[in-house]
């Protein structure tokens, strides 16, 4: 499901919204854009979205590792290359559309996930329990609010968060390496991934609460994750008048408005898949995710829309507005065959 936008779900809902003209759709396309600084679009959720189910996935991923014996040292070593691989990728991806070898771009979404995984294993490596993770997702949100607006930025002063004046615009300018992708700051800048460690260890918690046995019943741990999910969107909400909400500086009430969206997401998905047992719906979203960074990458190299503009341009231009609605679908479709076609043959690009 949070693939499936940026494979081109924002594309279908913009061409749907203009062929139909229906005021739902215009308002949801209008959610398709990020936040210029201030405030939270739907677009804003994909990014923070990921980093969560990645966390999610650890526990299933290290648990059985660590009652099996394996040394910690080796897990060090292995989620260490993972974070390696994630940075090597993201400066690739970045400089397929900023190609500019002298002077790249270093800091990238793939780069701010493989940090957020690293030290948020390593966190559950040496934790693994619930509460110790509590801790440490409310110490980071903590300290990082604290930071933000109570340390003073030369020439601005303490909690001016602009995008020239607060802190992480600040140590960008020192510590991210390579271009910043804004000038003044980096999207994507160090300060900013330790941040969305916080996003990623309320995933990891949303996973321990998932796969242990502490909540005894499914809708326990149903309601659990809808609750926990309410109050960290309704804590985000209240303070927001005084800590702004801002995606572009990772603010800890963005972390809490984005793993509490996130949190309620994992619920509802969990009561439809797992507690109810409506599956086959899901598998067009399934055969996306379980091939998430191939395709997150194969859209930047590869012109999927251009090849359904290439197929279906001599029907479409007949069609008006529709048209353009024929292109996204097409758009998305051979994007889907392609990780069908990996799915079916059992090809999984894993890290």
């Amino acid at each position: 499901f949070d693939m499936f936008w940026i494979t081109g779900g924002h594309i279908l809902v913009a061409t749907l919204a203009a062929a139909t003209g229906w005021k739902w759709l215009e308002t949801l396309e209008g959610q398709m854009h990020h936040a210029s600084w201030e405030g939270f679009q739907f677009y804003d959720l994909i990014f923070p979205l990921f980093i969560f189910i990645m966390g999610v996935a650890i526990p299933y991923a290290l648990i059985p590792k660590l009652e099996g014996g394996v040394p910690k040292k080796k897990l060090h070593a292995k989620v260490i290359k993972r974070f390696i691989l994630l940075v090597i990728f993201g400066v690739v991806y970045n400089q397929a559309w900023l190609p500019d070898w002298t002077n790249p771009r270093i800091a990238s979404v793939l780069g701010q996930i493989g940090f957020a995984y690293l030290f948020a294993s390593i966190i559950f490596i040496h934790t693994r329990k619930l509460n110790g993770i509590i801790i440490w997702t409310l110490g980071i949100l903590v300290v990082y609010g604290l930071m933000q607006n109570f340390i003073p930025v030369p020439g601005h002063g303490a909690g001016v968060l602009t995008q020239e004046g607060s802190l992480n615009a600040y140590l960008d300018q020192y510590i991210t390496p390579g271009r910043l992708l804004r000038g003044t700051y980096e999207p994507e800048g160090v300060f900013n991934n330790i941040s969305a460690i916080s996003i990623a260890l309320m995933g990891v918690m949303a996973g321990l609460i998932l796969r242990g046995d502490r909540i005894p019943t499914a809708y326990k741990k149903f309601l659990t994750l809808l609750g926990v999910g309410a109050i960290l969107i309704v804590t985000a909400l209240l303070l927001n008048p005084w800590y702004p909400i801002i995606k572009n500086a990772w603010t800890s009430t963005f972390d809490m408005l984005t793993g509490g969206i996130s949190l309620m997401s994992l619920a509802l998905f969990y009561l439809i898949v797992d507690i109810w047992k409506f599956r086959k719906w899901g598998f067009y979203f399934k055969v996306i995710g379980v091939n998430s960074i191939t395709i997150y990458m194969a859209v930047m190299f590869i012109d999927f829309n251009g090849i359904s503009t290439n197929l279906f341009e001599g029907l479409a231009m007949h069609l008006g507005a529709w048209g353009d609605v024929l292109i996204a679908v097409g758009g998305l479709a051979i994007i889907w065959y392609c990780l069908y076609l990996m799915y079916k043959n059992k090809i999984f690009l894993r890290i």
